[in-house]
């Protein structure tokens, strides 16, 4: 993301994952550890997708360390496409080699990556559970996500053609879960990505 990004490499359950890893200025004090999960692995994502990238500067700019991974099978990650399921546990041994005990942990996805993001925060134990989480364009037409705590923010664009934001509403409605739309956008939030960066800094409140 930038020169300060420094690379990692954590063990998982199918070998190696490779992992950024992006700090706050260094005069800042620390305020928790972000872990974000990339769009869906045999439709082109990874670590690098634009979203993650910008969801990793604006955490950054919060203060937050921003981990960015790649799911097995992807990048320099060892294994293979698993259907979503080890890819929970990619997240999973991700949070627990890189997340700081003493500080928050907060979680957040790009469309695949929300499934993730969403099942990993409901198996986190109840002493563990992240302060809060951040789902953009959630991929609910395909993967089933898990409840999420009412304070998540959901930011989808209006004109998603990959998820409508008809099933994003339908998804959201019986969780009573605000949706930040966002007019004329697209999937990939093409063109808005500085507006999606300050939706994401005007949401987040410390808790």
């Amino acid at each position: 993301m930038n020169l300060q990004t420094t690379k990692r490499t954590v063990a998982g359950p199918a070998g190696a994952i490779e992992c950024a890893v992006d700090e706050p200025a260094v005069h800042a004090t620390l305020r928790g550890v972000a872990v974000l999960c990339h769009p869906h692995p045999q439709h082109g994502g990874t670590m690098d997708n634009k979203v993650v990238q910008t969801l990793a500067r604006a955490f950054v700019q919060m203060g937050y360390r921003a981990v960015r991974f790649n799911f097995r099978g992807v990048g320099g990650s060892a294994g293979a496409w698993d259907h979503g399921h080890g890819e929970i546990d990619d997240a999973l041994a991700v949070i627990e080699a890189l997340r700081n005990p003493d500080l928050p942990l907060a979680l957040g996805g790009f469309s695949f990556g929300c499934y993730v993001a969403s099942h990993a925060a409901a198996r986190q134990d109840a002493a563990a559970k992240p302060e809060r989480l951040i789902l953009v364009g959630p991929a609910v037409a395909n993967f089933t996500l898990a409840p999420v705590a009412q304070d998540t923010i959901v930011i989808h664009g209006e004109s998603d053609d990959v998820v409508p934001l008809a099933g994003v509403l339908d998804w959201a409605r019986p969780q009573v879960l605000p949706v930040t739309v966002v007019p004329g956008t697209g999937h990939f939030f093409h063109g808005q990505l500085a507006l999606l960066k300050s939706l994401v800094l005007g949401a987040w409140k410390p808790q």
